[in-house]
């Protein structure tokens, strides 16, 4: 027999043939787009996907510092279109922002346009059909999009970071919508970025990185230093030298770059020549497509913040 949840949230009665969308866009719950309205038995089910206590308090989200108990995570997961199956993630995800030295309150609040990217590792990758593929950053993918969103929608409705208020951000770009990505670790040459940080190759995880606007290098170059040289120089105008960025080489530059013997820390260590970069500053990753000589760099915001990576417990 199913015990009886006990709502620590407040519910709101509706009128049965009420606009629930529009309903929640008078109250300032979405980010713009439409959202699945939270009803109980829809949060019900989003909280089986985890054996967590619906009134457990993971964290709380600054700026107001609101109290993100796994209820109100189901809720705001609901609301992005999650399935109940992502909610390890989501949870894992919160758990790494809200970790100090990620400094999601200044992240939150900057005029910057920084916002959580969230690199997927390990099985739960291929489980849940996290893109790592073709337009890896694009549209198309419920679970990039919806394990994304919900993370904003939870630093917006319970964190309170409302654009324009807490919110500060001058530009912002549309990964403040959703911003969540996995690596193509079975067509890699190098170590997954989890096993590189000490997990186990069986683990999954979620990093994440404050990660301003993506930015694409394009280098046609037959060998390793024409590739890194054209990214060296891409990213001497991406942030502070003293700040982590994200190098999310596509299958060709990979290969072309393996071919000649560069491993990760060669790389690293190349870009620091160039760059004064500091080896661990740079995070190296493989996705997207098979064709294109792409890499795309993810400078982070210039304040103080460095990305976690969390084991997702499944």
């Amino acid at each position: 027999m199913m015990t009886q949840i006990q709502w620590q949230s407040d519910q709101i009665e509706a009128a049965e043939d009420a606009d629930l969308i529009e309903r929640c866009y008078q109250n300032g719950w979405t980010d713009g787009l439409p959202v699945v309205p939270p009803t109980p038995d829809r949060v019900e089910k989003m909280l089986a996907g985890t054996d967590r206590q619906p009134a457990e308090l993971l964290a709380s989200i600054p700026p107001k510092w609101g109290h993100a108990t796994i209820e109100r995570i189901a809720i705001n997961a609901v609301m992005a279109g999650c399935k109940p199956e992502y909610m390890p993630v989501v949870i894992a995800a919160v758990e790494a922002i809200t970790e100090e030295p990620f400094n999601l309150h200044g992240v939150q609040v900057t005029t910057a346009d920084s916002t959580p990217l969230l690199i997927i590792n390990g099985p739960i990758r291929k489980q849940l059909d996290i893109n790592d593929g073709f337009n890896v950053f694009g549209q198309g993918w419920r679970a990039n999009a919806t394990i994304g969103r919900a993370i904003r929608l939870i630093g917006t409705n319970i964190g309170g970071a409302l654009p324009g208020e807490l919110d500060r951000s001058t530009l912002g770009h549309a990964g403040k919508y959703t911003f969540c990505i996995a690596e193509r670790e079975e067509e890699s040459l190098w170590q997954p970025l989890h096993v590189e940080r000490g997990f186990k190759p069986s683990d999954s995880t979620v990093t994440v990185h404050a990660g301003s606007s993506p930015y694409h290098i394009g280098s046609s170059g037959s060998t390793a230093e024409n590739i890194l040289d054209t990214i060296c120089e891409s990213i001497s105008a991406l942030g502070p030298p003293s700040s982590e960025i994200v190098l999310v080489f596509s299958l060709e530059h990979m290969k072309t770059i393996a071919r000649d013997g560069f491993g990760r820390s060669d790389i690293q260590a190349y870009i620091h020549q160039q760059t004064t970069r500091l080896p661990e500053d740079v995070i190296i990753l493989v996705a997207g497509g098979p064709a294109g000589q792409w890499t795309v760099a993810i400078p982070r915001w210039g304040g103080p913040t460095h990305s976690v990576t969390k084991r997702i417990d499944v």
